[in-house]
């Protein structure tokens, strides 16, 4: 598979069909979700696929790793899920063909302790994209530390391949099944991604083996190795596969993308 030279940026977008809606989520930070999340969408895009990336994060990386400058973000997923503002208005394209983002906003910080006030606050987000987004195949969600779950068809968890992984996992997994019993019964575990796998580290092969031992077949066979590449990317404002299309971060996000869409078509999705 290989990435389609980059063209000029879509015009229209149009937006109705059931895109699968995908939270990109882990409690712990610095374990490769935002960077997963915006270059695993480069992948798709690239196989062909329309793909929305939702940030939910104040900090908006991936806005930033898409290359969409604060000036430009006028309307966020902030007023999105205020009500303020439709989908419609608030998705950009990118510079990646059949890409497109609805960028973050600073606010979003305080915007748990803002909802509390909400009826049914929980769905706030289901209701601002669940019917607006047929137009899309997938849809991924990057979400923050607090979690966005209730609006998601399935979880897809990086974890990088330090000591304290599984911890964190056993956590996230019991609050999936939370969410599931309690809020969202569609809500399923797709899959773990190693991220940050360094060969030359033993303790990344024991915990990429403790993993898989805990989750057997919903670890993704693909794992992402630390790169040098895929940490300068974000500085230019672009996915790894656009930055480096060659280097090792780069094909292995390819390889995932290749995984995901095989396991979503054996899925029937």
């Amino acid at each position: 598979m290989s990435l389609a030279a980059v063209e000029a940026r879509p015009r229209t977008v149009p937006v109705m069909r059931r895109a699968r809606i995908v939270a990109v989520a882990n409690q712990k930070g610095g374990v490769g979700k935002t960077t997963t999340a915006i270059n695993l969408a480069t992948a798709l895009a690239a196989a062909g696929h329309r793909i929305l990336v939702i940030d939910l994060d104040a900090q908006g990386n991936a806005s930033t790793g898409l290359g969409i400058v604060r000036k430009a973000r006028a309307l966020t997923s902030y007023e999105l899920i205020l009500g303020e503002a439709e989908l419609e208005s608030t998705m950009l394209s990118t510079d990646v063909p059949r890409l497109f983002i609805i960028p973050a906003s600073p606010d979003l910080a305080g915007a748990d302790l803002e909802f509390t006030t909400r009826e049914r606050r929980e769905f706030l987000l289901s209701r601002a994209i669940r019917s607006r987004v047929g137009d899309f195949d997938e849809v991924l969600v990057d979400c923050p530390p607090s979690l966005k779950l209730v609006a998601a068809d399935s979880v897809l968890v990086p974890l990088q391949c330090e000591f304290y992984a599984l911890e964190g996992l056993s956590q996230l997994v019991r609050t999936i099944e939370r969410v599931q019993r309690a809020l969202n019964p569609r809500l399923e575990l797709q899959g773990v991604v190693l991220t940050m796998y360094d060969q030359r580290n033993n303790l990344c092969d024991l915990v990429a083996a403790d993993v898989r031992s805990y989750l057997g077949a919903k670890v993704f066979d693909t794992m992402i190795p630390r790169n040098v590449r895929i940490a300068e990317a974000p500085s230019h404002g672009k996915p790894v596969l656009i930055y480096d299309h060659g280097c090792a971060g780069s094909q292995a996000y390819i390889r995932l993308a290749a995984e995901v869409l095989r396991r979503n078509g054996a899925a029937g999705w």
